[in-house]
């Protein structure tokens, strides 16, 4: 364990960071989830409607730092790539 207070600060940080991160992550997955399964059942607007609420989602986890640029990019690709195929 750290001594130093600026090491127990950093410390604090990391652990308040780490949580918000798992819980970005969380939501990310379950929102990618949603998507999946309207596109299974084959509800097109529900497909639409939960695919921005997903970019957006995504989007804003990369800005953040919690996954990578790439990663996200990545993710909205595949997700709009399947809900386009399901339109069709």
């Amino acid at each position: 364990m750290a001594n130093h207070p600026s090491a127990l600060k950093r410390a604090r940080q990391n652990e308040t960071r780490r949580v918000r991160n798992r819980m970005i992550k969380t939501q990310v997955k379950n929102v990618v989830k949603t998507v999946r399964q309207a596109v299974e059942t084959h509800a097109a607007e529900a497909a639409t409607t939960t695919l921005d609420k997903a970019k957006s989602m995504i989007a804003k986890a990369a800005k953040k730092g919690v996954i990578h640029k790439k990663n996200a990019s990545r993710k909205i690709s595949r997700l709009a790539k399947l809900a386009n195929r399901s339109k069709a």
